[in-house]
């Protein structure tokens, strides 16, 4: 069995179809341009991702064939969401795909949403998620969860979606709490969300789309 996670981990990302992903964002980038900054956001995390000397590969779980494309072409690997049941059926089912050819692997959810993400902050997440079996990562707002590690043999058993840090931590995961790792906790939801991450600095895809934004 593999103990050492610093042979690589393996992060899933989800996405939705475009056409329904980020609904709360369209208040403040337009309905029509939302699916244009969910790719944007999901490109710059994968990207970031890949950057991370932690990490050997990122499986993106999804259905809609423009997204797996573009972020294929990055060095993604696209995992089809054959359960089609869900964000959590989804995670599941990309962390046994994985898994099919690694059994012993470290592996983690990451948010799609994550356009700001750091590959020096994602790299120290990677390393405190690395000392127990199951971790999980807060989002900034404290209510919801941006990552959630499982060790060799231990299922990832996600509860995103909602008040996921109460169900992560009441599961038995162990909470990450460190500072300094903004870019892993600000997921975009709404405008607020959005503007919170170009504060912070977001990646060169959502970058060249801020300008379209209502705000």
């Amino acid at each position: 069995m593999n103990t050492d996670p610093d042979d690589g981990w393996s992060l899933i990302v989800p996405l939705k179809p475009l056409a329904r992903a980020k609904s709360r964002l369209a208040a403040a980038t337009g309905a029509q341009l939302r699916p244009r900054f969910a790719l944007a956001f999901a490109q710059d995390t994968v990207a970031a991702a890949l950057e991370c000397g932690r990490v050997r590969d990122v499986a993106v779980v999804t259905d809609d064939p423009v997204a797996a494309a573009a972020l294929a072409a990055l060095g993604a690997r696209v995992v089809p969401d054959s359960p089609a049941a869900g964000l959590n059926a989804a995670l599941a089912h990309g962390a046994r795909t994985v898994r099919e050819s690694r059994p012993d692997a470290w592996v983690a959810a990451l948010n799609a949403d994550l356009p700001a993400l750091r590959p020096g902050e994602l790299a120290r997440v990677l390393h405190a998620a690395g000392k127990f079996p199951r971790t999980f990562l807060a989002d900034a707002a404290e209510i919801g969860t941006t990552f959630l590690s499982a060790g060799p043999g231990v299922e990832l058993a996600p509860a995103f979606g909602g008040a996921s840090r109460r169900r992560h931590l009441s599961s038995g995961a162990v909470e990450i709490r460190l500072t300094g790792v903004d870019s892993v906790r600000r997921d975009v939801d709404t405008g607020e969300d959005l503007a919170a991450a170009l504060a912070l600095g977001v990646g060169p895809r959502t970058a060249a789309h801020r300008y379209l934004t209502a705000g």
